[in-house]
C-alpha cells in the first residue's frame, strides 16, 4: 500500500472515531439544552395557571389533558408542603388541535402543587418534545453526510497539497530505484528545501557513496587478486609441461607430475569461476539484448558434443516453441553451457540427457548415477568439489547467481531415476507497431 494510501486509511479511521464522539457528545448536550429550555417553560406556564386559579376557580377542576396541557387534582396539606418539584420524561396519551384522536405523546412534565383558597391542589403540567428516535434518525443523517464531505475533503488535500509535499521524497525514490553500482555516476539529489528530505538525502548519498567506494575495493581487489594468481599458475603450467616432456622421468615421477599438472588446472579452472562469480555478484555484465535460447543450447550441445560422445551419452534436444529473453549473450552461454555439461558430469556412461525448450521454459534432464541431490544444497558453492575432487564445484551456483541477477527462477527436481533442472525465463513483452 502506497504512503498516501495508508496516510487516507488513517485519517478516515480517526475522523470516523472523531465524528462519532463528537455526535454522542452533541446529541447529549443538545437533549440537555431542549429540556432546560422546556424546564424553564414549564416553571412560567406553572405561575401562570397558578394567578388564573386564584381569579376563576373553575380552573381547579380540570383534571385531563387535552389542548391546555395541565391537569389539577386535590392533594393532602402535609404531602403538599413536603412535595418538591419534579420534571419527568413521560408518555401520555393526548389530543393536540390537529389530532382526530387520542395519541401516546413523549412530553416534558412538571409535577407540582400549590395553595388557592386554603385548598392544596397537585399540578401536572406537560409541554410535547422532539421524539427522541426522530432526533437520533436526523442526526444520523447529519453525522454521515458531515463524515462524507470531510472524507472528499481529505481526499482532495490528500490527492493535491499531500502529493505535492511528498513529490521530493518520491523523487528521491525513483532515483535510488535506478542507481546501480558500476554504472550510475550521480548520487541522488532534491530540490526541496524541507530539513527532514534534505537529511534523508544527505543519508542516502552516504550510504551510496559507502557501497560505491566498497565496490570499487573489491573490483579492484578481485581484479589484482586474479591477474596475480594467473601469472603464477600460468608459469606452474609451463613448467609443469616442460617437466612432462623431459623423457627421463620415470613412471612414478610422470605419475606425480601428472597428478600436480591436473590439480593447477583445477586451480585455474577455481580462479576463473570465482572471478565471473563476482562479477556476476557485482553486476558487471551490462550488455543485455535479445538472445535465443534455442540457438544458445544448440551450440553448447555442439560444444560439448565430444565430451558426451566420449562417454556414449546420447543429447536429445526439443522444441515446442522459441524461446527468447533479454540477458547478456556472454552469461546466457556461460547458464546453458554449466547446465548441459554438469548433465554431462553427473550422466551415467551410456545415459540420456533430454533437453526440452517451451516458450518459457528450459528443461535439462539427465539419467541419474546416485540419487536425488540434497535440494538445500545443490546451487551451494563447491557443493560438487565434495564428491568430485576433479571439479571446481561451482557450476550450478553459476547458474542460480545468473538465474537471480536477471530474475529467472531455477528448479530441481528427481522422477524415474532423472535428474531435472528447469529455468523459469521472464517473457518478452510484445513488440508495438
Amino acid at each position: 500500500m502506497k504512503l498516501l494510501n495508508k496516510s487516507i486509511t488513517y485519517l478516515s479511521l480517526s475522523i470516523l472515531g472523531i465524528v462519532t464522539l463528537w455526535a454522542v457528545i452533541f446529541y447529549v448536550s443538545m437533549l440537555q439544552e431542549i429540556k432546560s429550555s422546556i424546564d424553564e417553560g414549564l416553571e412560567n406556564y406553572k405561575r401562570l395557571i397558578i394567578q388564573n386559579a386564584d381569579n376563576d376557580p373553575s380552573i381547579l377542576t380540570k383534571n385531563y389533558f387535552d389542548e391546555s396541557f395541565f391537569t389539577i387534582h386535590p392533594m393532602d396539606k402535609g404531602e403538599a408542603l413536603a412535595f418538591k418539584d419534579q420534571y419527568l420524561d413521560t408518555i401520555i396519551d393526548m389530543q393536540d388541535a390537529d389530532d382526530e384522536t387520542l395519541e401516546p405523546e413523549p412530553v416534558r412534565m412538571l409535577v407540582s402543587a400549590f395553595e388557592s383558597n386554603g385548598k392544596f391542589y397537585r399540578l401536572k403540567v406537560a409541554n410535547s418534545m422532539v421524539e427522541e428516535d426522530d432526533l437520533i434518525n436526523e442526526l444520523l443523517w447529519d453525522v454521515v453526510w458531515l463524515y462524507i464531505v470531510l472524507i472528499i475533503g481529505v481526499l482532495v488535500i490528500n490527492n493535491i497539497v499531500l502529493k505535492k509535499l511528498w513529490h521530493p521524497f518520491y523523487s528521491l525514490l525513483e532515483q535510488l530505484k535506478s542507481f546501480r553500482l558500476g554504472t550510475s555516476h550521480k548520487l541522488v539529489r532534491t530540490n526541496s528545501t524541507v530539513k527532514e528530505f534534505m537529511d534523508l538525502q544527505k543519508s542516502m548519498n552516504h550510504l551510496l557513496q559507502e557501497n560505491i567506494n566498497a565496490f570499487e575495493r573489491q573490483k579492484e581487489f578481485v581484479g589484482n587478486a586474479s591477474h596475480e594468481l594467473q601469472t603464477p599458475l600460468a608459469i606452474m603450467t609451463n613448467k609443469l609441461e616442460l617437466l612432462l616432456e623431459n623423457v627421463a622421468l620415470n613412471d612414478k615421477e610422470a605419475e606425480n607430475l601428472t597428478e600436480i599438472y591436473q590439480i593447477v588446472q583445477r586451480l585455474i579452472r577455481l580462479n576463473n569461476s570465482l572471478l565471473l562469480l563476482t562479477k556476476i555478484e557485482n553486476k558487471q555484465f551490462f550488455e543485455n539484448g535479445l538472445v535465443s535460447i534455442n540457438e544458445t543450447v544448440h551450440q553448447s550441445v555442439e560444444d560439448l558434443e565430444d565430451m558426451a560422445a566420449f562417454r556414449k551419452i546420447k543429447i536429445t534436444v526439443s522444441e515446442s516453441s522459441l524461446l527468447e529473453t533479454n540477458m547478456d549473450i556472454a552469461l546466457a552461454n556461460i547458464l546453458i553451457g554449466n547446465l548441459v555439461k554438469n548433465a554431462i558430469h553427473h550422466t551415467t556412461a551410456t545415459g540420456n540427457i533430454n533437453i526440452h525448450i517451451t516458450a518459457s521454459k528450459l528443461q535439462v534432464q539427465n539419467t541419474a548415477v546416485d540419487g536425488p541431490l540434497a535440494d538445500g544444497l545443490i546451487f551451494s558453492r563447491f557443493y560438487g568439489s565434495r564428491k568430485e575432487t576433479g571439479r571446481s564445484g561451482l557450476g550450478l551456483s553459476i547458474v542460480k547467481a545468473i538465474a537471480d541477477l536477471y530474475g529467472f527462477r531455477v528448479q530441481y527436481g528427481f522422477d524415474d531415476v532423472m535428474h531435472s533442472f528447469e529455468i523459469f525465463f521472464s517473457p518478452i513483452p510484445p513488440s508495438k507497431g
